[in-house]
């Protein structure tokens, strides 16, 4: 070696170390985001104005992805699924996110009469909704582990009174906070709860 390239040579190590420690915390922070991503948390959006009221096009919202591992979700949870086979088999993604509030979960008996949702004979108050349905809905109960869901824009919703159920194994998450607009910034509660 030339007196030279002796001195830099431990300047070329100790930026190959500097480099590597950045490499390392590069790659340690993607796959911290890829796990949050998967198993914790996402962001979406909302492009259609089937929850107006609630949610409007152009909302961002944190849909979590835990609780539903502990729990089954429950009458007025706002969730986020994949479509059921009847919209796959009409041409919808696999892949595409859907987001409505459920109705009624396995064993409830939902209909639609006069402008109102019924769970069990019993009418539902919906304070959220745009206006009261305008359509008519004969009783179904709920199969397990599926759902009846519907857009809080009854009557502006392709949901389950159209299509049918929803598997739980179609859930993505529930929505959990909605961060734009920053005016409109809200934690979600269940009405129902």
């Amino acid at each position: 070696m030339t007196p030279e390239s002796q001195e830099n040579s431990p300047r070329w190590r100790q930026m190959l170390r500097s480099q590597k420690s950045n490499l390392l915390t590069v790659t340690l922070a993607l796959f911290l985001a890829l796990f949050v991503r998967l198993f914790v948390a996402e962001s979406r959006y909302i492009p259609s104005e089937s929850m107006v009221p609630t949610l409007v096009p152009g909302d961002r919202l944190v849909i979590e992805k835990i609780s539903y591992r502990l729990h089954a979700p429950i009458d007025g949870d706002i969730v986020v699924f994949h479509p059921p086979l009847a919209l796959q088999a009409i041409g919808y993604d696999p892949a595409q996110a859907f987001i409505k509030r459920v109705i009624a979960t396995p064993g409830q008996t939902v209909s639609v009469h006069d402008g109102q949702v019924y769970i069990d004979q019993s009418p539902v108050a919906e304070d959220y909704i745009a206006e009261p349905p305008t359509y008519e809905m004969p009783p179904v109960t709920v199969p397990n582990n599926m759902l009846f869901v519907m857009g809080d824009n009854r009557n502006n919703s392709n949901d389950s009174h159209i299509w049918g159920f929803v598997p739980h194994e179609n859930l993505i998450g529930r929505a959990n906070l909605r961060f734009w607009p920053l005016q409109q910034i809200q934690l979600f509660h269940n009405p129902f709860a």
